[in-house]
């Protein structure tokens, strides 16, 4: 069997909205298109947007156990976090621009990251973060006071 160049891992989101989901998540994060289709009738049947190495398929609400934020009186049952390589803050202004509500501003974190964290149109929660200086695990033990098993 031919080996795959898929990501690992691929996480779906799902809006009411998804074609224009996708021109927002372009415009103000930055997300690439790696793949559309569509029906007959011009309807988003699946996508995948990339950044960097990473996927995430956008669609509509498709089934009863499918909904966007919007749907739902804006709940997330899940956070999005995306790792970006440089300029995180610029990242952060560049959303901001587009319309992301920014409910964190960059600010850095005791594991070695530098995050901000953004809300889309219909309400899915966005986590960016970007390496800003190496930290061992004890060195995070030691500033946030938790245990850590693991560090990666």
């Amino acid at each position: 069997m031919a080996e795959s160049h898929r990501a690992s891992l691929i996480s779906a989101v799902f809006y009411k909205d998804p074609k224009s989901a996708i021109d927002w998540l372009e415009k103000a994060f930055g997300f690439e298109r790696a793949m559309i289709i569509t029906d007959k009738d011009g309807n988003l049947a699946h996508s995948e947007l990339r950044f960097g190495d990473g996927l995430v398929m956008i669609g509509s609400e498709w089934a009863d156990f499918t909904a966007s934020p919007k749907a739902v009186g804006g709940k997330n049952t899940q956070f999005l976090h995306v790792h970006v390589t440089k300029d995180i803050d610029g990242h952060c202004a560049r959303a901001r621009a587009a319309g992301a509500v920014i409910l964190q501003e960059p600010s850095d974190q005791f594991y070695g990251e530098r995050t901000y964290r953004a809300r889309d149109p219909e309400g899915h929660v966005w986590t960016f973060g970007q390496t800003v200086r190496n930290v061992t695990r004890e060195d995070a033990e030691k500033a946030s006071g938790y245990k850590i098993e693991g560090w990666v």
